[in-house]
């Protein structure tokens, strides 16, 4: 049986870097939403890419002069499809493109919705040192043993009706079980665009992300959500 030209089709790289260091002493990569299913690729005009432009250029300004690379992880289709979870396998191979290019380096992932999914499930790999899920999407099933030894620190919107604040709550609590420093925070009339309180949404994500690579403070109610011995529930 021949291939189609669909096969044959080269499979681009699924990093993309925003900024490049001389030194290169960390990275972040960002990673957007998307469907639940869908095996064509993201479109050229993409909402859901557009939606975490703005947290990447505040990334980029976040982390200048503390030599932070910045990328965004490229999906080969639009959705997660099942088992197959191909948001999560695309950022496995953006970290392994990574890793070669750059050495060994700590990397932070920060995805919303979808991505937030695949940032956490990638969580695992040997240069991941946390993550910033933003209004994540967190099946109660999906597993977290990979983040044992790692931060991360999901942001989710009280208003949320896309994805279930409750279970990034839920998904906080077993990830601590299972030996990572993580917790939540709950952002007051947010909800799933990060339209309504953007600042906040920013500033949150910025920051902690800032914290997490080592150029800066993280702030107070994301450090009271990851504090051993307290509720791992904030709010914003």
């Amino acid at each position: 049986m021949h291939a189609t030209v669909r096969d044959r089709a080269p499979v681009r790289p699924a990093l993309i870097l925003e900024r490049t260091e001389t030194r290169p002493r960390a990275a972040v990569l960002v990673l957007h939403g998307g469907r639940a299913d869908g095996e064509a690729p993201p479109p050229r005009v993409n909402a859901a890419a557009a939606r975490m432009w703005p947290v990447g250029q505040g990334l980029l300004r976040a982390t200048e002069g503390f030599g932070v690379v910045v990328g965004r992880v490229r999906y080969r289709c639009r959705g997660w499809n099942g088992g197959r979870a191909d948001a999560a396998r695309d950022t496995l191979r953006a970290l392994d493109e990574l890793g070669l290019l750059l050495g060994r380096l700590p990397v932070v992932l920060v995805g919303h919705s979808m991505g937030g999914r695949a940032a956490l499930h990638a969580a695992g790999h040997d240069l991941v040192g946390g993550v910033v899920a933003l209004a994540p999407w967190c099946p109660p099933r999906d597993p977290v043993g990979q983040l044992a030894g790692r931060s991360a620190v999901l942001l989710h919107g009280e208003r949320d009706r896309t994805t279930d604040p409750r279970e990034s709550v839920d998904f906080a609590e077993r990830a601590r079980h299972a030996g990572a420093r993580a917790g939540t925070v709950l952002i007051a009339r947010g909800e799933h665009s990060m339209l309504r309180r953007a600042i906040t949404w920013q500033s949150l994500t910025t920051r902690t992300v800032a914290a997490l690579l080592g150029a800066g403070a993280l702030p107070d109610v994301v450090r009271q959500s990851l504090l051993d011995g307290t509720s791992p529930v904030q709010r914003a």
